[in-house]
């Protein structure tokens, strides 16, 4: 992953610079991320539209305080391999957290109790990826399962579809997509978790 997406770039001017300077730890900008985002995912699961574009707007603040972490830790020189393994579990903790708050809350919609295992599956499947990708990095080393991005974004800024859909009212259709895209997202992260297990067992 890029370390200067326009993500980076905002949370860099926001969050990292006026904090570079004080007590502030990279891990500790990583537990209000991980606050952020479980109250993202319940406001979200509560079910009215109102409470949602409040999640809607946490997760956002979620999404940036995840790229100040790192930028902080990289500025201040707290770089440390426990603190980015702590940076991907938050990653998947609170991205498969928000799909299930979403299923959750749209529960009520279209789809009935049925968006409740669709956000679960989408949520699954997005914490199966970060999993692997944490696994795939104890394997080959830091950033080896990473996916080069494009203009300025990342494959992890897809993320930021979630909170856009919810406030744009397309939450209903952001559900279905993440329902079958995540899992098939998901199968891709198995087939490059095999590979580097092969890869793996060669050199060894």
């Amino acid at each position: 992953m890029s370390h200067n997406t326009w993500i980076h770039k905002i949370a860099r001017v926001t969050i990292v610079r006026p904090l570079a300077k004080t007590p502030v730890t990279p891990n500790q900008l990583t537990t209000v991320r991980i606050i952020a985002g479980v109250s993202a995912a319940m406001s979200v699961a509560h079910g009215s539209v109102e409470w949602a574009n409040y999640g809607a707007i946490l997760f956002i603040l979620s999404m940036l305080l995840d790229r100040a972490d790192g930028d902080l830790a990289r500025m201040t020189g707290r770089t440390s391999p426990g603190g980015h393994t702590y940076d991907l579990f938050a990653d998947a903790f609170c991205n498969a957290l928000i799909f299930i708050g979403l299923g959750i809350g749209l529960r009520f919609g279209g789809y009935g109790l049925w968006a409740i295992p669709m956000g679960l599956l989408a949520g699954a499947a997005v914490a199966t990826i970060l999993l692997l990708v944490i696994r795939i990095e104890n394997l080959q080393g830091a950033r080896a399962a990473e996916i080069g991005g494009i203009f300025g974004f990342d494959p992890d800024d897809a993320m930021l579809a979630i909170p856009i859909a919810i406030l744009l009212g397309w939450s209903e259709g952001l559900l279905v997509a993440a329902a079958v895209g995540a899992p098939a997202f998901a199968l891709l992260f198995i087939f490059l978790f095999r590979k580097a297990l092969k890869d793996d067992a060669r050199a060894s």
